[in-house]
């Protein structure tokens, strides 16, 4: 298999594309991870030196999407992305998030078709992010310039998915289409799966579910943590019978919304799961390497999220959408943060930050703020990204009372709110 996805990046998947003629070669994965074996082979070869962080947009990137897409296709996956290919192009410079570079970074998507000619139309959606940092950039919590190579985030969630891909296609198909989607732009504010959901390469009005595995390589012996459980009602009971049968244990939480592509999906109406085995200390820096990863603990996730695609794929499973169960993630437990309870959408806008969501019962829920809200101004202070409308509430305490300023079908409104605290 090594020596075929070799042959398969050297031509070049997307070598038809005259943008992509003037990209150097890529790594050779038969030399960079002689003498793996899955899960950890494709771990080794994304987590590579070679491919210096895969920043979305660089040549890293662009070589990971290659390998990517090669494995699809050996697997046996068709391209679903734009005419055909394996690739979506993703615009990258966004006002909402102005460390993202200039150009395209790439979706590489492939699709499972469905056994049941009926069913097949329905889709399960299997995906994970496979951009990282780079040489450090914006978000690194290292000090020095090094490359990040992400070997947890996410080379593992693309190693389990590929190797959900690989057991499905074993043997009988599921009766409805499983696509896997890699995506790009995460580490930039998820900007590659709000693309596609925006513009999908293939309809989504029929989504069923979707899995996003992100950060899933050091499980060990803890728990498998899962969000998104209370975002059908039924996933509870599935999870748990999955879990048993490939030796996980798990902590359920029910929040939809998180920092992760599954918010994207949430975000339209389709019940959503994120998988992920916690932070640690090499978290955004330059030392989550290949070394560190649990290879058996990343089949163990895979092999839970293969009965899960199995069972969904069935024509008589059935998932109950339930919207409002999101508590937004938290990224400290500091109880002195203000929290207003918006989502945002990651979606480019002239300026502010568009709202994909309002967690119910939030501080902004009680003012009167919709999806689809652009906020433009918080407490006197002008927003034109994310950053900005981060330090505006820096500026505030929880009990604040603030002017928060909207675009609503571009309309300027101002409503009031009263800031609440963050875990409170």
């Amino acid at each position: 298999m090594a020596s075929m996805l070799c042959a398969v990046l050297l031509c070049g998947l997307s070598a038809c594309a005259t943008k992509e003629t003037t990209r150097p070669a890529c790594p050779n994965p038969a030399e960079i991870a002689a003498g793996f074996t899955e899960p950890l082979a494709t771990v080794r070869y994304l987590a590579d030196d070679a491919l210096e962080g895969r920043m979305s947009g660089s040549d890293g990137e662009h070589c990971a999407g290659e390998f990517i897409a090669a494995r699809m296709a050996s697997i046996g996956l068709r391209g679903a992305g734009e005419d055909g290919s394996y690739f979506q192009h993703v615009p990258l410079a966004s006002t909402l998030q102005p460390h993202a570079p200039q150009g395209t970074g790439r979706n590489v998507v492939g699709l499972l078709e469905g056994s049941d000619p009926s069913l097949k139309h329905e889709i399960i959606v299997v995906g994970a992010h496979y951009d990282h940092l780079g040489w450090g950039a914006f978000s690194s919590l290292d000090n020095t310039r090094a490359v990040h190579n992400g070997a947890d985030d996410n080379a593992s969630g693309i190693s389990a998915m590929l190797r959900v891909a690989a057991l499905l296609a074993q043997g009988q198909r599921p009766a409805r289409s499983v696509l896997f989607t890699a995506f790009t732009g995460e580490e930039l504010g998820l900007l590659g799966s709000a693309y596609f959901v925006r513009s999908p390469t293939i309809p989504l009005r029929h989504a069923r579910a979707m899995i996003n595995m992100d950060m899933v390589g050091r499980l060990g012996d803890d728990e498998l943590i899962v969000y998104g459980v209370g975002t059908a009602r039924e996933w509870q009971a599935l999870l748990q019978y999955q879990a048993r049968a490939a030796g996980v244990r798990l902590a359920e939480h029910p929040e939809g919304y998180g920092f992760s592509d599954h918010t994207s999906f949430y975000a339209q109406g389709v019940p959503v799961l994120h998988l992920f085995t916690n932070v640690h200390a090499d978290y955004h820096k330059a030392t989550d390497d290949w070394q560190k990863i649990d290879a058996a603990g990343i089949d163990k996730v895979a092999a839970m999220v293969t009965g899960l695609a199995r069972t969904l794929g069935d024509p008589a499973a059935r998932l109950t959408f339930v919207p409002g169960e999101e508590k937004p993630a938290r990224l400290s437990n500091d109880g002195t943060r203000a929290y207003l309870g918006t989502v945002p959408d990651f979606s480019p806008v002239p300026r502010g930050v568009l709202l994909s969501g309002v967690t119910p019962g939030s501080p902004g829920d009680r003012a009167g703020m919709r999806r689809g809200d652009v906020l433009i101004r918080l407490g006197g202070q002008d927003i034109r990204d994310l950053q900005g409308f981060t330090n505006a509430l820096q500026a505030h305490r929880p009990g604040d009372e603030v002017d928060v300023g909207l675009l609503r079908q571009g309309q300027e409104i101002t409503l009031r709110a009263v800031l609440g605290r963050r875990g409170g």
